[in-house]
């Protein structure tokens, strides 16, 4: 498997060069279906959290990345693809399959934005995940200066909360469940960079 040849032929070299540092990496240790919700950086970002991953972490990328080889290589490393700017039902159904067998799910529901700003469709469709699976969401922050400073740095959240959902609509919930994971992002945003 092309995923696990790469985390532990790499790995080593990974510690070399980025030297993570991570807090509370203990709460990635999650066990059933979860989905890891983390900001986006850079391409990176997706490779970082695999090698600190204790399991195997199912992710997203856009489709256009799929063409020729691509289709070959970024399958084989666990990837599959959507279209970021539509509701791409056949995505989420594909992700929805990897929690129901217990599987970690990543996403990075802002794209390649900042932690604040409108809702897009990846964002509704984390909550949609959340919501119809019942996995839990465990928010992490990359710092933004870690890839130029080529110290990786990273803080991982406790899973959010879905109290008091049950009483909204479908799009009440959605919206609310969103709201609560972009103020645990800037909440760790915040930790993180008091811990400068």
């Amino acid at each position: 498997m092309l995923y696990i040849l790469f985390r532990y032929l790499l790995w080593p070299l990974f510690m070399i060069i980025m030297r993570p540092q991570v807090y509370n990496l203990k709460g990635l240790r999650v066990k059933g279906g979860a989905i890891y919700a983390c900001n986006h950086l850079s391409m990176l970002d997706p490779v970082m959290i695999a090698f600190l991953s204790p399991r195997i972490v199912h992710f997203m990328a856009k489709k256009e990345l799929f063409n020729g080889l691509g289709k070959v290589f970024f399958k084989g490393l666990m990837v599959f693809p959507v279209n970021r700017h539509t509701a791409d039902i056949a995505s989420l159904k594909r992700a929805m399959e990897v929690l129901k067998d217990g599987k970690v799910f990543g996403i990075f529901p802002e794209g390649k934005r900042s932690v604040t700003g409108e809702l897009d469709e990846l964002e509704k469709g984390t909550a949609f995940l959340a919501l119809k699976s019942g996995a839990p969401v465990i928010p992490m922050y990359i710092d933004p200066k870690c890839y130029d400073s080529m110290r990786f740095r990273m803080i991982v959240g406790e899973p959010v909360s879905r109290e008091g959902l049950e009483n909204l609509s479908r799009n009440e919930m959605s919206d609310e469940f969103t709201n609560r994971l972009t103020a645990a992002f800037e909440g760790l945003k915040a930790r993180l960079e008091g811990m400068q």
